[in-house]
């Protein structure tokens, strides 16, 4: 009987951790679990992913962002590739640091 309790709260860790990379999303682990570590693990990587994700929006807003689109459609698709990657991660239940965002996200400090 103890064990469905504690697979429901594990499950529920996922769920906030995939949360994670969806975009703004991202705000709902933030309030709800963001002391857990598996969570934060996994928050500050999203968080990095989708700062990149508004930057590129806020440029691609910009005549700049006109001249450039290709190189802003390459970053997006870099940063959809990492959400998946991120994702798939949490469903494994694995703390793998993500290619260039994870060695960024131990600047976060929350």
């Amino acid at each position: 009987m103890d064990q469905q309790p504690h697979g429901g709260a594990h499950q529920q860790k996922k769920v906030m951790a995939v949360l994670a990379y969806l975009g703004i999303l991202i705000i709902i682990p933030f309030i709800v679990a963001k002391e857990d570590p598996f969570v934060k693990f996994h928050l500050k990587q999203g968080l990095i992913l989708f700062i990149a994700e508004a930057v590129v929006w806020l440029l691609g807003m910009t005549v700049i962002g006109w001249e450039l689109w290709q190189l802003l459609e390459l970053v997006n698709l870099a940063t959809l590739i990492l959400a998946i990657l991120g994702i798939v991660n949490v469903v494994q239940g694995n703390q793998k640091e993500l290619p260039l965002v994870g060695s960024m996200s131990s600047y976060f400090t929350f």
